[in-house]
């Protein structure tokens, strides 16, 4: 799997699901620190290999007025201090070419957002830097139509690559996950599962994207048991007061046992195999 082309998780245990965990955008150095340092402790007492994930900067927001980030540099210079601090990988999301390069300095995988997966100049930049890229899949897309996506990347010469599934479209303003999807995808690359965006309410009169953390559990249950690779999962000490998308986060006191009662349920799935 091209997880094991990532140093820092070579330590790690191979038959548990990998985890890709953070708040859904870097607001400042604290408070990516801090949640870190606290995923990073329960991943290891785990054995969960863990990626640290924030986005440097949020390009797809309803409204002008929502928050994009803090600057660009001086978010991916806190990616890079994530990642030194803890020795803990990271990922990123691009939204331009021009991100690419400028990110795959500081990061170790690049994420193409669902709204971009089809973006051909975008998901070939992103797989010409040679870092792992993991293309979300669009709200509006397939599964099957999925291995377009992923052929761009390695026609283009990289295969790592990842797949993520953050839920399809279901009328205007919900999310439902076909789980009948995950097999589908795991013909063409490893499979994530987005637990958090997959939740969200999107399109809402407010402007303001809402979400049901109440289902987190039951969905990444579900996604274990369909059998997906890893699990997305954003996280913030306190959700109410998120810069972005804190109405569908986990609250980082819940993180602990959720992701014991996952690792269960993927020790039992391991052994029906």
């Amino acid at each position: 799997m091209t997880l094991e082309r990532i140093p820092q998780l070579k330590h790690t245990d191979s038959n548990n699901f990998f985890l890709l965990s953070g708040p859904c955008a870097i607001e400042g150095e604290e408070m990516a620190l801090r949640i870190a340092e606290r995923i990073v402790t329960i991943t290891d007492t785990l054995k969960i290999p863990y990626v640290f994930k924030g986005s440097f900067k949020k390009a797809n927001r309803s409204r002008v007025d929502s928050f994009t980030g803090i600057g660009d540099e001086k978010a991916l210079k806190i990616l890079r201090k994530v990642s030194e601090t803890f020795n803990v990988p990271t990922i990123t999301d691009i939204h331009q070419e021009s991100d690419a390069a400028m990110a795959a300095e500081y990061v170790d995988v690049l994420q193409i957002p669902a709204f971009l997966v089809r973006q051909t100049d975008l998901v070939v930049a992103a797989a010409e830097t040679g870092k792992v890229v993991n293309l979300k899949k669009g709200q509006f897309m397939s599964p099957e139509s999925m291995k377009h996506a992923v052929k761009k990347v390695t026609d283009s010469g990289n295969d790592q690559v990842w797949i993520t599934d953050r839920g399809t479209m279901f009328g205007y303003q919900d999310m439902v996950v076909d789980f009948r999807g995950v097999p589908t995808m795991k013909n063409y690359a490893p499979v994530v599962l987005d637990v958090t965006h997959s939740l969200q309410q999107p399109n809402q009169s407010s402007g303001v994207t809402g979400g049901r953390p109440d289902m987190i559990e039951t969905i990444a249950r579900a996604g274990i048991a369909t059998g997906v690779d890893g699990i997305f999962m954003e996280t913030h000490f306190d959700p109410s007061i998120a810069k972005s998308d804190g109405a569908n986060m986990l609250h980082l006191d819940h993180l602990e046992r959720l992701l014991t009662n996952l690792v269960t349920l993927q020790k039992t799935v391991n052994s029906l195999q």
